[in-house]
């Protein structure tokens, strides 16, 4: 599931930088750094990775209340040791996912912060 959430993360971040490569050509000769390119693209893609950890938490709280409160013999045990609720796992969890979206988000950052001016203008 890790490695999915790496490739779907890198290709959303990848496709808004291929659709964005015109604003970059545009931002490069008015003044923008590389290294500032590089923060607006990882900062596009850790904000929607922090939006998708927060409704994912959200859910799987919401979820885990509901499976609590099935009756004894319905409920199947999912994970040995683990209770509904606990922060130790769904934080471990969080802090993994945000470190991969930032690792997926950072070669389409790079990329972009390389983005030629003139190609990219002329492309459009």
């Amino acid at each position: 599931m890790l490695v999915l959430t790496g490739i779907g993360i890198y290709s959303v971040i990848s496709y808004a930088v291929t659709q964005g490569t015109h604003e970059i050509g545009i931002r490069v000769p008015l003044g923008a750094s590389q290294p500032s390119i590089t923060q607006m693209v990882v900062r596009q893609g850790l904000v929607l990775a922090g939006i998708g950890v927060a409704l994912g938490l959200a859910g799987a709280l919401v979820i885990t209340r509901v499976l609590s409160c099935l009756p004894a013999d319905v409920r199947v045990p999912l994970l040995f040791d683990v209770r509904p609720f606990d922060p130790p796992t769904l934080t471990s969890v969080s802090v993994i996912l945000v470190v991969v979206a930032l690792a997926a988000c950072y070669v389409p950052a790079r990329r972009a912060s390389r983005v030629d001016p003139m190609l990219a203008l002329r492309h459009e």
